[in-house]
């Protein structure tokens, strides 16, 4: 099986998310400032599909559901850049919070910085690319799609409505997120993200992202929906809907049913398909007992000198066993060599991800880090 169990799916959700803690927050703004353009392209893209009129009135679910399959470009794009999304951060932060590697500190900056980085990335696009671009001026067809797509999710739902849809919406992006990490190649990725992402779509449930495309393209276009109107009736009870659709359904219930009262789990990035085969704990087991405490497996690979994950490239992990291995660096690209990926590499067992903030930041009587 060439995918990585739902447990340790999670455990890496839960490294990503500690990695993401420790980013530089100019990166992190900017890398959220590109995820909107990315939002941008599959909504003009679900928006051109909806200017049909005739099906509108004649056979709404099926344009909701051709409108669901050309939308997950845009999540597609946005996980495969790396890109910071602010409603998959709910599940990472999240998840690495209640795994006690990261503080409420870091949980609320993560979030701030991407929510209005994701924001000023998608008023860009509506306005240099979709707006002052003129893509949708050809026809009145799709300046009427704008206004009615708007309305359907700013005007016409109560306040109540929009932020249970909301939680549906973020519960399916989130699992998307979840499946493709999942996933080890790209394909596979495409496929897992695809599905969840188009059903959120073809149901019509609120992301707010997604909002922040769809409202403001529909108030260029001439939507009676004003500025503060849209921050009351759909931006808060949309996010605030994200929140627990990611924030409790996904990473909260895996969290509670993967990693309260397990084992360390163990994770192998190697790229043999053997490796696959064994890390599942099929037939086929890897040498190196999955119940040994990771504290034993640590010290057996620092006394050689290797990385658990290493053939051969001598990489001493001594220093991040240890604790004092420097964050920041690895969160800027900072990894050994080896025959690992980056993602293996920074994520790896040996990780200072790996660790809880209490081992991160342990310090002897004298004030030393250990």
């Amino acid at each position: 099986m060439d995918a990585f169990t739902p447990q340790q799916t999670i455990e890496l959700v839960s490294r990503i998310g500690t990695k993401k803690a420790h980013m530089r927050l100019d990166k992190l703004f900017f890398n959220s400032v590109a995820t909107g353009p990315f939002v941008g392209f599959g909504g003009a893209w679900l928006l051109s599909t909806n200017a049909a009129p005739w099906y509108q009135e004649n056979a709404p679910g099926l344009i909701r559901t051709l409108g669901g399959f050309v939308f997950p470009v845009a999540l597609i794009m946005i996980v495969l850049s790396g890109s910071d999304l602010f409603t998959s951060n709910i599940m990472f932060m999240t998840t690495a919070l209640l795994h006690r590697r990261i503080t409420l500190k870091d949980l609320a900056i993560n979030w701030f910085v991407s929510f209005f980085g994701n924001l000023a990335g998608t008023l860009f696009f509506v306005t240099v690319i979709t707006g002052y671009g003129g893509v949708f001026e050809e026809s009145q067809a799709y300046t009427d799609a704008a206004i009615r797509l708007a309305t359907q999710k700013a005007v016409n739902p109560g306040w109540h409505q929009i932020f249970l849809r909301a939680i549906g919406a973020n519960w399916l992006v989130c699992f998307a997120v979840f499946t493709s990490i999942s996933s080890r190649e790209i394909a596979s990725k495409i496929l897992a993200i695809w599905w969840p992402c188009a059903c959120f779509v073809g149901l019509a449930l609120d992301h707010v992202v997604a909002n922040m495309f769809f409202i403001p393209t529909g108030i260029w276009a001439g939507a009676p929906i004003s500025v503060s109107y849209y921050i009351w009736k759909s931006m808060i009870p949309t996010a605030l809907g994200n929140i627990v659709g990611g924030g409790f359904f996904i990473a909260t219930a895996y969290w509670y049913l993967y990693l309260t009262g397990e084992v360390a789990v163990s994770l192998s990035f190697g790229n043999d398909p053997l490796d696959t085969a064994m890390e599942v704990g099929g037939p086929m087991r890897s040498a190196r007992v999955d119940n040994e405490p990771r504290q034993v497996l640590e010290s057996r690979d620092t006394s050689s000198g290797k990385t658990s994950g290493d053939s051969g490239a001598a990489t001493p992990v001594a220093d991040t066993v240890n604790g004092n291995a420097d964050v920041k660096s690895m969160a800027t690209g900072g990894s050994g060599s080896g025959l690992q990926s980056g993602l293996g590499q920074e994520l790896s067992d040996h990780s200072p991800y790996a660790k809880t903030y209490a081992e991160r930041t342990k310090v002897d009587s004298d004030g030393e880090k250990v």
